[in-house]
C-alpha cells in the first residue's frame, strides 16, 4: 500500500515508519521537523517526505494514497495545556480537516493516533472502548472531538479507525524523556534518583512504542469490515501499573538507584486503567512483544550504549516542550508554532512544515513522573 504518515519524524512515527517499510509498504512522510535535530542513536530509514504543517494541507497533497496514518499533533497534556487554542487548532480542527480532505482525494482509510487520555479521571476502573469519556485536559478533549468529527465522515468510501494508545515508552531515534517510564529510567541512569512527584497511586496503562507500530500494522492489514469506524485501546490489559510500581521496577533495573517521593506530592487526577482485549481478540495479527520490565532494561542498555549523560537529560533536546520553547526563543517559530524560516531541508517531495510534539518543562519536575 502507498501510505502517508503524518508526524513520521516523531517519537512514534520514526519507529512506525521502519515497521511499515519492513512490511513492504511504500511510505511518504509529512512533518514539520520540529525535532529533526533531536536524534538518539541510529536514525530511522529515510523516506520521501513533505515538510508541511498539517494546518496547511490541500487535497493535492493526499491524492494517490491508499491510507493516511495520522500521528502529527501537539502530543500530550502539558503542551496541550500551554495553549489550549493551539491545541484546538492543530489537534482537533486540522485533524478533522485532514480526514475530510483525504476523503475528498479518494483515500480509503484513515488511521488516527488517539489516546487513552480521553478517559481522563477513572480511578481504579478498567475501561473498555465503550466506557464514557472524561477528559480533563485540552489534549484529551481534542482526542474526543477528533474521534467524533472523523466518525461522522465514515461511509462506504471512507473508513476511519481510532487507535487509543496507552502511554508510550521505549527507545526511538526521536527519543522522548518526558513520558513516565523513559523519564524515570533517564533520571535513575543519570542521577541515581527515581523521583516521583505525586503520591505514586495514579494508574497508567503502558505500551512500548514498537507495539504501537504493530497495532497500526494489524489495523492496516485487517479486512475493512472489521476495523471500519472502530476504536481500539492499544496496549496489554496486564500492563496497567501504578506510578509507584513503575518507580520500583526502575530501581530494581538500575544499579544504585533509589526511589524518592517529592515533598508535598499529592494525588494526580490523571488516573485510569484500560482493557485492551478488543484489539487482540479482533486482530490476531497484533502480537505485542514488550513488557514494561523489558522496556526498562532496553532503555537502560541504550542509555549506556549511547553514553547518555545528565547534560543530555537536562538540556531539553529530548523534552518536546523544551525544544519548542528553544525554537521560539531563537525566533525560528512564531507564536502560532509556524516556522519563520526553514532550516536545512531533508530530501523532500513537498513544501513547507506539521508533526507530533509533547511536553514537560523540567528535567526533575516532569509532570509525567507523577
Amino acid at each position: 500500500m502507498k501510505l502517508l504518515v503524518t508526524g513520521h519524524n516523531g517519537y512514534i512515527g520514526s519507529v512506525l515508519t521502519d515497521l511499515l517499510l519492513e512490511a513492504g509498504h511504500r511510505v511518504v512522510g509529512l512533518d514539520t521537523y520540529f525535532f529533526e535535530d533531536c536524534t538518539f542513536g541510529p536514525d530511522s530509514a529515510a523516506v520521501p517526505a513533505i515538510r508541511k504543517d498539517i494546518r496547511e494541507i490541500h487535497t493535492c497533497d493526499l491524492e494517490g494514497f491508499d491510507a493516511v496514518v495520522h500521528l502529527a499533533a501537539l502530543s500530550n497534556d502539558p503542551l496541550g495545556s500551554l495553549n489550549a487554542d493551539l491545541t484546538h487548532a492543530i489537534n482537533y480542527a486540522a485533524s478533522v480537516e485532514l480526514a475530510r480532505l483525504a476523503k475528498e482525494a479518494g483515500v480509503e482509510r484513515y488511521m488516527f493516533a488517539s489516546s487513552c487520555s480521553l478517559y481522563g479521571f477513572a480511578g481504579a476502573s478498567v475501561l473498555a472502548e465503550d466506557a464514557p469519556f472524561n477528559p480533563i485536559t485540552p489534549y484529551g478533549i481534542s482526542k474526543v472531538r477528533v474521534e467524533e468529527g472523523v466518525s461522522r465522515l465514515a461511509d462506504e468510501r471512507f473508513s476511519p479507525t481510532f487507535l487509543r494508545n496507552a502511554t508510550a515508552y521505549g527507545v526511538s531515534s526521536r527519543l522522548r524523556v518526558d513520558v513516565v517510564v523513559n523519564n524515570l529510567v533517564g533520571l535513575a541512569y543519570t542521577t541515581g534518583q527515581v523521583l516521583v512527584l505525586s503520591d505514586g497511586t495514579p494508574w497508567r496503562p503502558l505500551v512500548h512504542v514498537e507495539d504501537i507500530g504493530r497495532a497500526f500494522l494489524a489495523v492496516l492489514h485487517a479486512p475493512r469490515e472489521v476495523i471500519h469506524d472502530q476504536a481500539f485501546n492499544v496496549g496489554r490489559t496486564s500492563e496497567n501499573y501504578r506510578v509507584s510500581e513503575l518507580a520500583d521496577m526502575v530501581r530494581e533495573a538500575v544499579p544504585g538507584s533509589r526511589v524518592e517521593y517529592a515533598e508535598g506530592g499529592g494525588s494526580d487526577p490523571r488516573s485510569y486503567r484500560v482493557d485492551c482485549s478488543k484489539l487482540e481478540n479482533t486482530l490476531p495479527e497484533f502480537q505485542p512483544c514488550w513488557t514494561v520490565r523489558q522496556g526498562i532494561e532496553q532503555l537502560f542498555g541504550a542509555f549506556g550504549a549511547q553514553g547518555f549523560s545528565r547534560a543530555d537529560f537536562t538540556d531539553g533536546t529530548f523534552i518536546r516542550l523544551a525544544q519548542l520553547q528553544r525554537l521560539l526563543r531563537e525566533g525560528r517559530l512564531d507564536e502560532q508554532l509556524r516556522w519563520r524560516a526553514l532550516g536545512p531541508r531533508p530530501e523532500s517531495i513537498g513544501a513547507a512544515t506539521g508533526e507530533q510534539s509533547e511536553a514537560t518543562v523540567n528535567h526533575v519536575r516532569s509532570p509525567h513522573t507523577r
